[in-house]
């Protein structure tokens, strides 16, 4: 079964070498689940979510760009397995041809499908498979707040160590 997600933010973790790490935090089924992403993959998460506009293009909004020019839409993503570790995704399209339209599902990581989710305001689905491996409690977790002032709040929310999996 599938529930509806929600992204939160993007948190740092700490990995098991002591190093930050930076997560998407999903809500789901009263569930937190953080994915580890790239730097670069949680500034594109990030900018999408605070509406900031870039100078060029980022590769998510070309992305978006060219699929909406070629007549399709992006109409949800999902989490929808995990294994050692690592998430997948799936992304959900449709392409309208003549007032026909063609249903289309391509494999994605996750910080992609996300980055492209929040560009387009498209639902986010997390399978129950995924959830019951890596959901944590969202007690576990602190978002920071409105009138956070440190440096690394501006960038990244904060949240606990965890193990990241790699």
């Amino acid at each position: 079964m599938n529930h509806p997600g929600e992204v939160e933010g993007i948190a740092v973790g700490v990995d098991a070498d002591g190093e930050n790490i930076p997560a998407v935090i999903v809500s789901a089924r009263s569930e937190f689940l953080p994915i580890v992403v790239t730097n670069d993959q949680a500034r594109a998460i990030q900018l999408a979510l605070s509406g900031e506009p870039f100078e060029r293009p980022l590769t998510h909004d070309l992305l978006v760009e060219m699929v909406t020019e070629f007549g399709g839409a992006i109409d949800g993503v999902r989490i929808d397995d995990v294994a050692d570790g690592t998430f997948y995704a799936k992304i959900d399209a449709e392409r309208y041809k003549q007032g026909q339209s063609r249903q289309f599902v391509f494999d994605a990581r996750p910080s992609d499908a996300i980055a492209l989710a929040v560009r387009v305001d498209s639902p986010i689905e997390v399978a129950d498979v995924v959830l019951d491996e890596a959901g944590q409690p969202p007690e576990r977790f602190d978002l920071g707040s409105a009138d956070d002032t440190t440096e690394e709040a501006d960038e990244f929310d904060d949240f606990d160590g965890f193990d990241s999996g790699r």
